[in-house]
């Protein structure tokens, strides 16, 4: 599916696939420090190919996968992708990234409907996410999602993000 931007630029939306790991590290080496700071909550380096290899052998049974590409030389770029790994038969946590050429440009908010739309669908009823209390377009987006932002009880440094699928909102 081809998404058009506010930028006017547009994406083209699918599945992610197994064979996407080639272009996914290269996604990774574009990422800044600050981006992977603010992705993975921690300072990342390098990409861990064992654990890139097991989410993606883990779709579509263990969870959902979205990219977001455009033409490039070589074939295609991913410029965003977003994730829902399945935590139990009710529940699944997002994470996504967007590459900073495409940031503010509404890729996140794309993807991010497309994964809740995709998590639904497929019955569950809440996801969620960890987002850095430090990242906030992140939360500002959940918000503007339906999400309820809240402190994590556990590290004053990361808030819980959650979202009631299927119309249903959590108390």
């Amino acid at each position: 599916t081809d998404i058009p931007l506010r930028d006017r630029r547009s994406v083209r939306v699918r599945a992610m696939v197994p064979t996407d790991e080639p272009e996914l590290l290269q996604a990774f080496s574009r990422m800044s420090e600050d981006a992977r700071y603010m992705r993975f909550m921690r300072v990342v380096r390098e990409p861990n190919l064992q654990r890139l290899r097991k989410v993606l052998a883990s779709f579509p049974e263990g969870g959902i996968g979205i990219v977001a590409t455009v033409p490039a030389e070589d074939g295609v770029d991913i410029v965003g992708s977003a994730i829902a790994i399945v935590v139990n038969r009710t529940t699944c946590e997002f994470a996504i990234s967007v590459a900073s050429a495409f940031g503010g440009a509404g890729l996140a908010s794309a993807l991010m409907r497309v994964l809740i739309g995709a998590a639904a669908a497929r019955g569950l009823t809440e996801m969620e996410g960890f987002v850095l209390a430090e990242n906030q377009p992140m939360l500002r987006l959940a918000r503007r999602l339906g999400f309820s932002v809240a402190p994590d009880p556990e590290d004053r440094a990361v808030r819980i993000c959650l979202l009631a699928l299927g119309g249903e909102r959590c108390s």
